[in-house]
């Protein structure tokens, strides 16, 4: 599937890169990450939007068709002025691109964003509303949905959370946004951010918690988060001689359910070592 096997579909870090300042675009690009945000939201000051859209448009139109691919906009909520403005920008484009819709909480926003936009490639709805969450599995039908993103903090206020550093109160969210995922057989969520940029260890321990959980890739918001984040979502040596000897056993057996290690090699077990080897070769 188109989904499970692009390059923001299988990409394990999103860095993002605020719209405003255009200084950091090509750096978000020579960085490792396999995908950058440009952000025209959070990180964009009410009063610099304009600027932003116009640094966004700019860099965009000198990125070649790769960096195109590592590319998503993150565009302001769906009903505000700033988002219709976003709009108007982005229908101007003439490559396709990705957007991250924040604030997502219906079907019904992602029908109006790709009915509009003509050069739309894929949408990743941000899920950081308790209404988000109530209708993530709808939104997860979409057919440009390509994955999830969970907006942790905006969902910590919205359910009225006071979370640990562990964020265990939040488990049931991610949960159900993996679970969301799943059942619509797109790509492994994005996990969200840890705004600690200088504690390692804490980034260390979100990462594993997200891969535990069956994300597939994490926020990140500054370039120093990507590194360790890559190290512990990409797959290791061991899973990638593993995955190997799975798809050696299944191409042996014509496709027929086989042994390997006293475990059963089936469909799912082929489907996701392919999905290791594909990460393994992205960067």
């Amino acid at each position: 599937m188109e989904k499970l096997s692009s390059h923001l579909g299988l990409a394990q870090s999103f860095l993002f890169a605020p719209g405003n300042r255009p200084e950091f675009f090509s750096k978000a690009l020579k960085s490792a990450s396999p995908a950058i945000i440009l952000d025209l939201e959070d990180s964009v000051p009410f009063d610099e939007k304009i600027n932003a859209r116009e640094h966004i448009a700019q860099f965009l139109s000198q990125c070649s068709e790769v960096d195109h691919k590592r590319i998503l906009v993150r565009m302001n909520p769906i009903g505000s002025t700033f988002n219709r403005e976003d709009m108007i920008f982005l229908k101007h484009l003439k490559n396709t691109f990705t957007v991250m819709i924040p604030k997502a909480e219906s079907i019904a926003q992602l029908d109006f964003v790709s009915q509009e936009l003509a050069q739309l490639k894929w949408i990743v709805p941000l899920i950081e509303s308790v209404v988000g969450f109530d209708q993530a599995r709808i939104i997860s039908q979409h057919p440009q949905c390509l994955r999830l993103a969970l907006g942790n903090i905006d969902m910590q206020e919205d359910f009225g959370m006071s979370c640990n550093q562990d964020e265990m109160e939040l488990l049931p969210v991610r949960f159900g946004i993996v679970f969301a995922s799943k059942l619509a057989t797109i790509a492994p969520p994005i996990d969200g951010v840890t705004l600690d940029i200088n504690n390692e260890a804490l980034l260390q321990t979100d990462t594993l918690r997200s891969k535990r959980l069956g994300f597939g890739a994490k926020l990140c918001i500054h370039p120093k988060q990507v590194e360790i984040v890559l190290k512990y979502f990409k797959p290791s040596e061991n899973e990638i001689l593993n995955a190997r000897r799975v798809i050696d056993a299944d191409k042996n057996s014509n496709g027929a359910a086989v042994q390997l290690d006293g475990k059963m090699v089936d469909r799912p077990v082929v489907l996701l070592a392919q999905r290791i080897l594909r990460q393994s070769k992205l960067n």
